[in-house]
């Protein structure tokens, strides 16, 4: 019976609870919409950092991130990886040497890779991101994948010959003729401007390295949470470094980190919006009515009561703003989740921000979270923001108030 009563309460003036109806589902479907669609940009630029190339953590030999040094090498590899494998981690171990690339009348600096194509594809997506030809073989064939402006500096195309030089462990000079695999898309500043990367084996005999590995990439896609997965790690290697993709990539994960900050003022704003909203409609509602409270309160009506009517109100006024707005703001996100905002007008290639790739094609993720948390924080400000004008009709003085005009 409150909630029937409310119900007729609100529609006493058509006018003004369509226009509030209007701007609490416009508000929640907004919210619905640009949650989900900064959640999935989000989501979608930490997958690239983590399953691209990075992991979600790395094993070095302490100080080497300061130097690459070629000598800085880990301590039995194979025997951390073994160990890591049976914890269910991913891992890819990677040599890492500097050298000089050149093609006819061009050269460049590189930093050149040396990988396991069977461990990069089994762990990330990188072999999956060539824009022309494609990864390295299994085997050792002179192959080499270069990073894509890398490529544009060397003017090279998929089958062209590149000839390396590099500084082998040894104190010799290293030198071979690679033939172009493959080249990348945009990852990130770094990896395009320099990376060459290459099978182990080949990097073996091009640098004398006897086969030293300077990092193991990890990866458990998700499934262990990055303090846990970096203390598995550091049991597991107890005289190395292990670092997280947070500690790898501070500014990246300062932005991630400003982002949730913007995206939470985002949702004040518009969460203010619709308080304001529903306390005006209550307030000229409650005016519009003091005498009718007036005379409530002389027929024995408790503040309580009173207090109990108008939250009641705006309580209904609010969940059928929010039901309408989950209906837009879904069928919103679903378009934005399938279709995308297409931003490649605007850039002819991948973002670079802090040094990683942003997909040009911004898509939404649509979840529970993003649906629940806007709704019930929308019900939760309405029915505060309903109390002050609620309070003011119960402490009402009913001889004033039936005097009232």
């Amino acid at each position: 019976m409150i909630f029937v009563l409310a119900w007729r309460n609100i529609w006493r003036n058509t006018r003004r609870t369509i226009i509030t109806l209007t701007a609490i589902s416009l508000n929640a479907a907004i919210l619905i919409a640009t949650y989900s669609l900064m959640d999935g940009i989000m989501e979608h630029t930490i997958s690239n950092v983590t399953n691209m190339v990075v992991g979600e953590a790395q094993i070095h030999m302490p100080k080497y991130l300061v130097d690459r040094s070629l000598y800085k090498s880990l301590d039995h590899p194979g025997d951390i990886i073994s160990e890591l494998n049976q914890r269910n981690i991913l891992a890819a171990p990677r040599s890492y040497g500097y050298g000089l690339a050149a093609h006819e009348t061009k050269s460049a600096g590189a930093l050149f890779w040396g990988v396991d194509p069977k461990k990069e594809r089994m762990v990330f997506d990188l072999a999956h991101h060539t824009d022309k030809g494609q990864f390295l073989a299994n085997t050792p064939k002179k192959g080499i994948v270069l990073g894509k402006k890398l490529a544009r500096s060397l003017n090279v195309d998929v089958g062209s010959e590149v000839v390396v030089v590099v500084q082998a462990a040894d104190g010799s000079l290293g030198n071979e003729l690679f033939s172009v695999a493959g080249i990348l898309k945009a990852v990130g500043d770094s990896i395009d401007r320099n990376s060459a990367i290459i099978h182990y084996k080949d990097f073996t005999d091009l640098f004398v390295s006897s086969g030293r590995i300077h990092e193991i990439a990890l990866n458990s896609k998700g499934k262990l949470r990055l303090e846990e997965l970096r203390d598995i790690a550091s049991k597991a290697s107890p005289s190395a470094e292990v670092k997280t993709w947070r500690q790898l990539m501070p500014s990246f994960s300062d932005m991630v980190n400003n982002f949730d900050v913007a995206v939470a003022i985002f949702g004040f704003i518009f969460f203010l919006a619709a308080a304001l909203g529903v306390m005006n409609t209550m307030l000229m509602a409650t005016f519009e009515r003091i005498r009718e409270f007036g005379i409530l309160k002389a027929i024995g009506a408790t503040p309580w009561r009173i207090l109990r009517d108008v939250t009641a109100e705006a309580l209904l006024l609010s969940g059928v703003s929010t039901i309408i707005g989950i209906i837009i703001g879904v069928a919103g996100a679903y378009y934005l989740q399938t279709v995308g905002i297409d931003t490649s007008v605007f850039a002819a290639d991948n973002y670079t921000i802090a040094g990683v790739a942003f997909d040009p094609v911004w898509r939404a993720k649509l979840s529970a979270k993003v649906i629940v948390i806007p709704v019930v924080v929308m019900w939760i400000v309405c029915i505060i923001a309903s109390l002050y004008p609620a309070a003011i009709a119960a402490r009402l003085d009913p001889v004033r108030a039936i005097s009232h005009i």
